[in-house]
């Protein structure tokens, strides 16, 4: 009943999301760590039962003789990530489903470096699972007498590590006004240190603790980050910041309450590395991930990889590579130096750093852009699907590999297609679309990138279309 996707495996609390999956997952890990002693780093987030399944877990790799790093209060995703690689522990752990519906809960499993564990790890885990296992757990009290469970003091370094990465100096002299928007999840205290540290005037919303997310998803989107959008605009701020529900991915809305997608994010980042830090370096992404990174990498003399969806691809091949970043869509990514794993509070501070250096507005860094790289607008389609649904869809784009006419239908060539992770097709314009199953919920997802977000519209309108 376990399966690893692109984030870890998350299921529906008291379905599958229940103490005995839990449990069995735990010790799957603990069998593969036979005499280890450097042990394993357990840190949860805010949602409903994260905090007991943490200490259910901690109860099993104790009784297992291994210890326990337990970071005992709310933890953001990339400091158990820190964690990992500060203490150079072979695991670690953390409890969340990150940006998922409030009902689903999960665990995400890192490796050394603080890395996503990638399919040559989860496999195993899986098997082990398959074949049978024999849960040995001792209760978490007694753990802590035995030393085996141990309080991980790891907040101060990985805020430090942070402030020691970006330029903090020149964002104080910037005097910003920023609004935090944690979504309910942990975001905001790591950020709002980091933020006041550089002497930001920092408000937030939504920084109570509540399991349903406000009744939202913890996703920061256009839609879910209109209320900082407004606070934003009415309250004359220079920046908006959104974190996901377990602060590794973000979401930006501008001093003019425009909502920045997380492909110009991207953009902006790797551009403002090269030209104004003067740093060097390839680019990674996923291949449902802006082109412009692309033509930045080619402008400056890299080259942009393309990898499938999932962070652990993307860490992966930026270390074969020493790229200088990486990231994806939907709003997560690092750079060269740091954790190994998407890092929204390191990303935001980033951006602060970005727009206190060159003295310029988003908008302003956007059109800069734009002017040397062109524009491309990418547009986005979900829907969910029955049993049945998805076999007669995986058949007709994977096995028969059947696809829209393009080219008679809409004038747009086909130069390619790819089938590294789901469907994409490379239009000969420059444009693309791809069409995949999530790995983290039952949703067939389509994404296209064109010149304009009107076209865009017009070919997932064909695919929908076709695949209905």
């Amino acid at each position: 009943m376990i399966h690893f996707g692109t984030g870890g495996w998350r299921a529906i609390i008291g379905d599958e999301f229940i103490k005995d999956n839990i449990c069995q997952l735990a010790q799957a890990i603990a069998e593969d760590m036979p005499g280890d002693t450097k042990g394993i780093v357990i840190g949860y987030d805010r949602r409903f039962l994260s905090d007991l399944a943490a200490k259910w877990t901690a109860e099993v790799f104790a009784g297992n003789g291994i210890t326990v790093h337990f970071i005992d209060r709310i933890a953001p995703t990339p400091l158990i990530m820190y964690g990992v690689k500060s203490l150079g522990t072979k695991y670690g752990m953390a409890i969340t489903a990150s940006h998922n519906p409030a009902e689903y809960n999960g665990i995400k499993v890192f490796t050394e470096g603080g890395r996503d564990a990638d399919p040559s790890y989860t496999d195993v885990f899986e098997k082990t699972i398959a074949k049978g296992v024999n849960v040995i757990k001792i209760p978490f009290d007694e753990g802590v007498k035995k030393g085996l469970i141990k309080v991980a003091n790891l907040y101060n370094k990985y805020i430090d590590s942070i402030v020691n990465m970006i330029n903090i100096d020149a964002i104080r002299n910037k005097n910003l006004r920023i609004v935090l928007d944690p979504m309910f999840g942990v975001g905001r205290t790591s950020l709002e240190t980091v933020l006041m540290t550089a002497r930001c005037d920092v408000e937030s919303i939504h920084g109570r603790h509540d399991p349903m997310f406000g009744g939202r998803l913890p996703s920061p989107s256009a839609a879910t980050l209109s209320e900082l959008r407004n606070m934003v605009v009415e309250g004359k701020f220079d920046l908006g910041i959104g974190t996901d529900g377990d602060a590794d991915r973000i979401g930006i809305i501008d001093d003019k309450g425009t909502f920045i997608h997380p492909n110009d994010i991207l953009a902006l980042l790797y551009y403002y590395l090269l030209k104004y830090k003067g740093w060097k370096g390839d680019v990674v992404r996923n291949l449902a991930t802006t082109h412009i990174l692309d033509r930045i990498a080619e402008d400056y003399g890299f080259k942009c990889h393309e990898v499938p969806v999932g962070f652990k691809y993307i860490s992966s091949k930026m270390e074969e590579t020493d790229s200088l970043i990486g990231g994806e869509s939907s709003g997560g990514l690092t750079i060269r130096g740091h954790i190994k794993g998407k890092d929204g509070i390191f990303a935001a501070s980033l951006l602060v750093e970005m727009i206190s250096v060159t003295n310029m507005e988003i908008s302003q860094m956007l059109e800069e852009i734009h002017g040397k790289y062109g524009r491309m607008a990418m547009a986005e389609f979900d829907t969910r699907f029955s049993d049945a649904k998805k076999n007669s869809l995986l058949d007709m784009l994977f096995a028969q590999k059947l696809l829209p006419d393009f080219e008679n239908k809409l004038g747009f060539a086909v130069e390619k297609v790819s089938y590294l992770d789901g469907c994409k097709v490379y239009f000969k314009n420059g444009g693309w679309i791809i069409i995949r199953f999530s790995g983290t919920e039952p949703l067939l997802r389509v994404f296209c990138e064109m010149e304009d977000v009107r076209i865009a519209r017009k070919v997932i309108d064909l695919v929908k279309e076709f695949i209905k």
